[in-house]
């Protein structure tokens, strides 16, 4: 038999809040995140501006940081958003003897959570000491005197992607399946995603799934300023991300990490908790493409866009609201755009979409599960976040985006988007749960 699956908690950290409730109330009222870059030196970058955390304390969600020191920023990020979550879903955290009757190896965890160096000055110091230009050779010796120096073994080792995972493993104790993504952009997503599959299939009975990512350093910036993806409004950060209109110029970098606790409906049931919503259908797919541009028919995500319609078991008119991935992109918001009216035909001008990166900007690997958890908030409060800066649209674009102001609406079913470099598609579908 298989199970149904329950969103039963949700925690996140990101560059408008550090609890849910807080990004939700900033989100509504259009309040941007983004600001002039401090984490780094970006005086010099073609884009100085990014959508940073900030002032962000992990003492106040857990008793004992010293065991996550040497967690990256995605690793304390993503420790904030899961005690969250799990104070949310009645799990208790930072204890070896739980209370709260879950079997510990039925509890599982999946992320996608980001690349990236711990400690960029350090890294690129202990490259350039370790160089040897004239063999073309790394010298071990100069590169562990600034190694040594500089990074801890420790440090260097959270370079890894599955890390993150690791420190909640510490954290609730969960020895289930774990599983840690990196499919870019759509790794959150891919992580809900697949995590839902494997409760409905009986394999676990709750898993903490989500992202965690931070490209704010000189390497990430770097990168995607080549790819020519950042927008380079630097005058105005907090108008630069600008969705589906005729002036969007690219993508406003963030970082954070978002969690939801999902589980079998029979587990909820049994533990007496809340239930916020349930996951119906999941998508998922391949552009087969340019690594780094979306199928200009948009083939990848219109079936991710149909499996996801498939596995819910429902049709393009039962959508209340799409939560678009919307970064901002030339590229991105014209083909998404294609894709929606290719699958929902007439109902494509009939149904709200809107992008939350237009507030939050884009969370790389952790911004498909706090799209999902916008969505959750808005069966809840039957309301619809808005597109900021949808002042001048793009002709070409001719659905509704909720421009500018949010919205109040039924909802009661979601597709939520997220696609990533690589030509991964993933695709979600929840809804509000009905005993």
């Amino acid at each position: 038999m298989t199970q149904r699956i329950v969103i039963t908690g949700m925690g996140i950290v990101c560059p408008i809040g550090h609890d849910v409730e807080t990004m939700w109330d900033n989100l509504l009222a259009g309040r941007s995140g983004a600001a002039p870059t401090t984490i780094f030196d970006a005086s010099t970058f073609p884009t100085t501006f990014g959508a940073e955390v900030k002032d962000y304390d992990l003492s106040r969600f857990i008793n004992n940081p010293k065991l996550h020191e040497y967690g990256n920023r995605g690793s304390k990020f993503v420790l904030g958003a899961s005690v969250q979550a799990c104070q949310q879903a009645g799990i208790d955290v930072e204890t070896d003897h739980p209370s709260d009757g879950i079997d510990r190896e039925r509890m599982g965890i999946y992320l996608g959570a980001g690349e990236g160096s711990v400690d960029n000055d350090a890294f690129f110091a202990a490259i350039v000491k370790g160089w040897k230009n004239e063999s073309n050779q790394m010298d071990w010796a100069g590169w562990a005197e600034v190694a040594n120096a500089k990074m801890t073994p420790y440090r260097e080792l959270e370079q890894e992607p599955n890390l993150p995972a690791g420190h909640i493993a510490l954290l609730t104790g969960a020895r289930g399946e774990t599983r840690s993504c990196l499919t870019a952009c759509a790794a959150s997503t891919q992580a809900v995603g697949e995590a839902a599959m494997m409760i409905r299939h009986g394999r676990v009975d709750i898993m903490i799934a989500g992202g965690a990512h931070s490209m704010i350093h000189p390497l990430g910036v770097t990168g995607f300023n080549r790819l020519t993806a950042l927008s380079t409004r630097n005058e105005s950060p907090q108008t630069a991300s600008r969705p589906f209109s005729a002036t969007r110029d690219g993508f406003v970098l963030g970082e954070g990490a978002a969690i939801v606790i999902l589980e079998s409906l029979d587990s909820a049931r049994k533990r007496g908790v809340p239930i916020l919503a349930e996951i119906t259908g999941f998508g998922s797919s391949n552009d087969a493409f340019r690594v780094t541009d979306m199928h200009e028919e948009a083939r990848g995500a219109v079936q991710a866009m149909r499996a996801a319609l498939k596995d819910a078991g429902v049709t393009p008119d039962q959508i209340d609201y799409i939560s678009s991935h919307g970064t901002s992109t030339t590229e991105n918001d014209s083909i998404e755009t294609l894709a929606v009216k290719t699958v929902f035909q007439e109902y494509a001008v009939k149904t709200p979409i809107s992008s939350p990166k237009s507030v939050f900007g884009h969370l790389i690997g952790a911004t498909g599960c706090a799209e999902l958890i916008t969505c959750v908030l808005a069966i809840r409060d039957q309301i619809l976040p808005p597109t900021m800066n949808l002042h001048d649209p793009d002709p070409a674009l001719d659905l509704d985006y909720v421009p500018n102001k949010a919205r109040k609406a039924n909802v009661n079913c979601i597709m939520t988007e997220s696609f990533g470099f690589g030509g991964q598609n993933n695709v979600l579908i929840l809804k509000q749960f009905e005993s």
